[in-house]
């Protein structure tokens, strides 16, 4: 079987430390879940998935992992994600805590059926 080579988020994952990685690669994993077929790669010098439209960033850094969901996703989970940093489009992960799976898991899917559906209305107009 051939070996895949690295793609840009790859070598992107593979510059934090081990237990950044695993958390980067377990969001990377539930994004792409959520969106089958989503289109990976760096935009802003970080990951970036295209599904349908914009779909999501996110990024690691010294204490946190950053998610950037759009607005919407934002306020769509305004109250599940009022125990982390947040702002109009991103909220903060402490890398000390473990990843909201679950949350992070709905937020994917939400903005990806909410992409599924302008994608669908703009192709009737």
């Amino acid at each position: 079987m051939a070996k895949k080579s690295a793609n840009a988020v790859d070598l992107y994952i593979a510059d934090f430390p081990k237990e950044t990685q695993q958390k980067l690669q377990q969001l990377r994993e539930i994004i792409l879940e959520a969106a089958p077929g989503a289109e990976e790669k760096l935009s802003y010098k970080m990951p970036y998935y295209s599904y349908h439209g914009r779909l999501v960033y996110f990024a690691g850094y010294k204490h946190h992992i950053g998610l950037y969901p759009m607005a919407s996703g934002i306020t769509k989970f305004k109250k599940e994600i009022s125990g982390y940093k947040n702002a109009k489009g991103s909220v903060q992960f402490p890398l000390d805590e473990p990843l909201p799976v679950k949350l992070i898991r709905k937020m994917m899917v939400f903005r990806a059926k909410e992409n599924l559906k302008k994608e669908s209305c703009i192709s009737k107009m």
